[in-house]
C-alpha cells in the first residue's frame, strides 16, 4: 500500500521512518518533506493546503492512506476535501475533519468545549479587539502570573506567560491591536496560570474507541531552566516518571472519555490522533490544550518506543478495531533534543551547511530532520528555525540523555544552538520522590 504523509518537519520524518518498517507499506511519499524524508521516502513539492493537487497526486500514485502531520492542513479541511470527493472516499485520512480540528484551531472553542463537558481546565475569559479595554481591566484585577493565548494557530509561539500587568498588557496589545499573530490573534484567551508539571498524552481514536500511546513531556522555552521565549519545542522525554497507572487512570476517566463523549454528543466525527496537553497539579490532570495531530518534538520520542507496526494500528483505526488493539511499547526511555538555528525563535538565517550528518551516530540514537533541505550540489543546509532532532534510547532517562547529547554534539553548523538541560525538572522530581 502507498502512503502519503503531509508535512515537512521532524514529526513527519519520524512518521515516515516508523511506517517504512512495516511490510505492508510499499511506497511512502511526503508532501513537501525535507532532506531527511528524502532519504527514506519520495518528497513531493506540493503545499500542505493545496488540496486539489494533493488529491490529484493521491489518485495518480494509488495512495490508499494519508497521514496528516501538520495542523494547518487539518484546520483548513483536508479530511473534508477527501471525504467529499467520490474518487477519494476510499482513502483513509488519519486526521479529523474541520469540525474536530476546531479543538486545536480555536482556543476559545476548545475552552468552551471543556467547560461544557466538565473536563478539568484553567478558568478563562476570551477577548477581541472590540473588548480590548475590558481585557485591560480584567488583567488589572487578575492574579499573576497569567497565561495569554492567541485563539488560532501560531506555530506554537502564540502563548505568553506574563509575570505582571506590564507584560500582560504589552502582550495583549501586540495580539489585538498590533496584529502580531494576524488572524490567529483576533481573539485572545486569558486563563489562570496552573502550578504543576506538564505532560503530553496521545491517543489514536475513531471517535469512540481509542488506543493510548506512550506519553511524553516537552520543553517549549528557548533557554535552559525553561527561560526565554516560547518555541515549537526544544526537546522531549518519554516515559514521564509521574505518569503512573493511577495518574493515567485519572486522565482516561476525567479527560479522554468525556472528550470522546463530548465529540459524539456534538455530532463531530473524529478519526485520527488527539494530543492532550496536560498539567499535573497536585496529582490531578488539567487540560492545557488540545492538538489534533501528533506533537513535535514528542513524536520523535514516542515513536521509537512503539514496537507495534504503525501500519497495523492505522488498519485497526480504519476497521474500527482499536478497542481490541494491543499496543506493544518498549520499556526503555527515549529523549529528544532539538538543534535550532541561531536567533530562533526570532529572526534567523537559512542556508547554513550542516556538518556531521555523514558520521555514524552513537549506538541507540536516531536523527530526524525538520528544517532542512538538500541543495543542487548535494549539501544539506538549514531551512528553518528547528533544524534537527536527535533521539537517544537508554535503560533510563539519564542514559538516554547521554546518548542524545553525544549525538547532538557531533552535528554542527554556524550558529547552531540546543538546550543541554532537557529533563532537568524530571531529574528533580525523581530526586525528590524516588520511584519504588
Amino acid at each position: 500500500m502507498n502512503v502519503l504523509i503531509i508535512g515537512a518537519g521532524g514529526r513527519e520524518h519520524a512518521l515516515a521512518w516508523k511506517i517504512s518498517q512495516s511490510p505492508y507499506c510499499e511506497r511512502i511519499y511526503v508532501a513537501p518533506g525535507n532532506a531527511g524524508t528524502a532519504q527514506i521516502a519520495t518528497n513531493v513539492d506540493i503545499s500542505i493546503t493545496d488540496f486539489a493537487e494533493l488529491a490529484k497526486f493521491a489518485t495518480d500514485f494509488n495512495i490508499m492512506m494519508v497521514v496528516v502531520g501538520q495542523e494547518a492542513a487539518l484546520v483548513e479541511g483536508i479530511a473534508d476535501y477527501f471525504a467529499e470527493k467520490d474518487f477519494l472516499k476510499h482513502i483513509l485520512v488519519v486526521g479529523p475533519q474541520k469540525a474536530g480540528a476546531q479543538l486545536e484551531g480555536s482556543k476559545d472553542f476548545s475552552k468552551q468545549f471543556m467547560l461544557k463537558y466538565g473536563i478539568p481546565t484553567a478558568r478563562y475569559q476570551t477577548f477581541t479587539a472590540e473588548t480590548f479595554d475590558q481585557s485591560l481591566a480584567y488583567l488589572q484585577n487578575h492574579p499573576y502570573p497569567v497565561v495569554l493565548k492567541a485563539d488560532g494557530l501560531a506555530a506554537g509561539k502564540g502563548v505568553v506567560i506574563a509575570q505582571n500587568f506590564e507584560e500582560a498588557s504589552s502582550a495583549i496589545t501586540g495580539m489585538l491591536k498590533n496584529n502580531k499573530f494576524g488572524s490567529a490573534g483576533s481573539k485572545v484567551v486569558i486563563e489562570e496560570f496552573l502550578q504543576g508539571i506538564e505532560l503530553s498524552a496521545f491517543i489514536l481514536t475513531d471517535g469512540k474507541d481509542y488506543v493510548l500511546l506512550p506519553e511524553a513531556k516537552d520543553y517549549k522555552r528557548i533557554g535552559e531552566g525553561d527561560t526565554g521565549l516560547n518555541t515549537g519545542g526544544m526537546g522531549a522525554v518519554s516515559p514521564v516518571p509521574f505518569a503512573d497507572e493511577a495518574f493515567m487512570g485519572k486522565v482516561r476517566e476525567r479527560v479522554i472519555v468525556p472528550t470522546l463523549q463530548g465529540l459524539q454528543q456534538e455530532g463531530i466525527p473524529y478519526t485520527g490522533f488527539l494530543f492532550i496537553g496536560l498539567m499535573n497539579t497536585n496529582g490531578d490532570p488539567y487540560v492545557i490544550e488540545y492538538n489534533v495531530r501528533l506533537g513535535d518534538p514528542e513524536t520523535e520520542a514516542i515513536l521509537p518506543r512503539i514496537k507495534s507496526d504503525l501500519f497495523e494500528l492505522f488498519r485497526a483505526l480504519h476497521d474500527h478495531e482499536l478497542g481490541q488493539f494491543q499496543l506493544e511499547v518498549d520499556s526503555r526511555s527515549a529523549t529528544t533534543i532539538f538543534l535550532v538555528s541561531g536567533g530562533y525563535p526570532e529572526d534567523y538565517a537559512k542556508g547554513k551547511e550542516i556538518k556531521g550528518l555523514e558520521k555514524t551516530l552513537p549506538e541507540n540514537t536516531l536523527c530526524f530532520h525538520a528544517g532542512t533541505k538538500e541543495t543542487e550540489t548535494g549539501q544539506v543546509v538549514t531551512d528553518g528555525g528547528r533544524v534537527i532532532a536527535v533521539t537517544g534510547l537508554g535503560q533510563d532517562m539519564e542514559e538516554a540523555l547521554e546518548k542524545a547529547n553525544a549525538a547532538a554534539a557531533q552535528i554542527t553548523w554556524e550558529g547552531r544552538n540546543f538546550r543541554q538541560d532537557i529533563g532537568f525538572d524530571l531529574k528533580q522530581y525523581l530526586a525528590d520522590r524516588p520511584l519504588i
